[in-house]
């Protein structure tokens, strides 16, 4: 086994690192004050981190994307989760594997236009009655003779406002669920409001409405039924990248915050960081990341080596949300009153941590679903050579 980056590995790494830091950063506070990103600036990112090579990595190089493996996929999202939540969507694109299930006329009319950010596909599966379990939802594609009639609501879709098109989630029979590629344009569709969020500023999370919605056949994305079964296998590797690495890197970006002041900050004639209290919470932090990262890479090996990842993709998710909210707890605790005034960083952090234990599935259900598969598979779950 080899735990050492390669030369691609590192350069990759430090582009991406280096445009964070010079791009980026300096627009995290305006983003978070006004609760927007400029249309202008957008794009300025966009243009720049396009011109770089940064946009849709995850895809594959024929379809425009940089065609990363899993471990440099999550190698880059570490990164990505030293900024914002908005500019990361911005500047990189959220592209959705889903969008692979694309087959002819699809290709060229969605998958091509979203990998080269053209357009912007937004995932649209949860609703009100629909959050964890996702075979839930009530939205309705009727089959008609000229394609599919769309009827039903979601809410929580980020990224609504700023999408031309949405990967939805509908009903198509009594226990079928599918997908379906819906243009914003389409008659019958309204964009619902903007429902506001603790953390994640920037970022819209709008309801949608379908009301008798036209879909042509080509708009059915995958097989009729087959629904549940795609987005399965796209939220894993979203939660791997978007919960797991990403809850990596903002943890190291505070705890790189902590550490700084700790050597800083002077109490009773001596750093904060001399106190043992603090030292504690200092080297729990550290032990934490590097677990989770270690976690995070080996599930992305398994997914590269096609070996069923799904357990462990549930295993990151609790294991890395979780260390994030211990981690930016203990920041504010470090950084004291001014840990709490939003005049610093810290504040933000532990604002848009609070998330990562409840999207793409809460802790709940995926210790449930870890403990069926244990109480049903035993040892090879646990055990490394069984």
């Amino acid at each position: 086994m080899d735990f050492a980056l390669n030369h691609t590995q590192k350069m990759l790494i430090d582009t991406v690192r280096r445009f964070i830091a010079e791009e980026l950063k300096p627009l995290e506070a305006s983003v978070d004050a006004e609760n927007a990103l400029a249309p202008e600036t957008a794009r300025a990112i966009f243009e720049k981190s396009k011109s770089l090579g940064l946009y849709a990595l995850n895809m594959p190089d024929e379809f425009g994307g940089g065609g990363l493996s899993a471990v440099d996929t999550m190698l880059c999202e570490e990164q990505f989760g030293h900024t914002s939540d908005i500019l990361i969507r911005r500047a990189f694109g959220d592209v959705f594997d889903a969008l692979l299930a694309c087959k002819g006329e699809q290709i060229d009319r969605w998958l091509k236009p979203v990998v080269s950010g053209e357009r912007v596909c937004a995932l649209a599966i949860t609703e009100p009655s629909a959050g964890s379990d996702a075979r839930a939802v009530k939205t309705r594609a009727r089959r008609t003779d000229s394609g599919w009639v769309l009827n039903g609501s979601k809410h929580f879709i980020s990224d609504a406002e700023c999408s031309d098109c949405f990967v939805v989630l509908a009903r198509t029979g009594e226990k079928e669920l599918s997908l379906f590629l819906v243009d914003k344009a389409l008659p019958g569709f309204t964009l619902g409001k903007n429902q506001e969020m603790m953390g994640l500023r920037g970022t819209t999370h709008n309801e949608l409405f379908f009301d008798d919605v036209p879909l042509e056949p080509v708009a059915l994305l995958g097989e009729q039924g087959d629904g549940f079964k795609i987005i399965a296998d796209l939220l894993g590797r979203v939660r791997l990248a978007f919960i797991g690495a990403r809850a990596v890197g903002k943890a190291a970006q505070v705890l790189e915050m902590m550490t700084e002041y700790a050597n800083d900050r002077k109490q009773f004639g001596k750093s904060i960081g001399e106190f043992q209290m603090i030292q504690q919470m200092l080297a729990d932090s550290v032990i934490e990341i590097n677990s989770a990262r270690l976690m995070v890479l080996h599930t992305a090996w398994m997914m590269d080596n096609g070996l069923d990842a799904r357990d462990w993709i549930s295993m990151v998710k609790v294991q890395s949300s979780e260390m994030l909210g211990r981690v930016v707890d203990r920041g504010v605790q470090v950084f004291g009153g001014s840990g709490f005034c939003k005049d610093l960083a810290i504040e933000r952090y532990y604002r848009d941590a609070r998330i990562f234990r409840i999207f793409d599935g809460t802790s709940e259900i995926h210790r449930m679903s870890l403990a069926k598969s244990l109480l049903r598979n035993g040892a090879p779950l646990y055990d490394i050579h069984r």
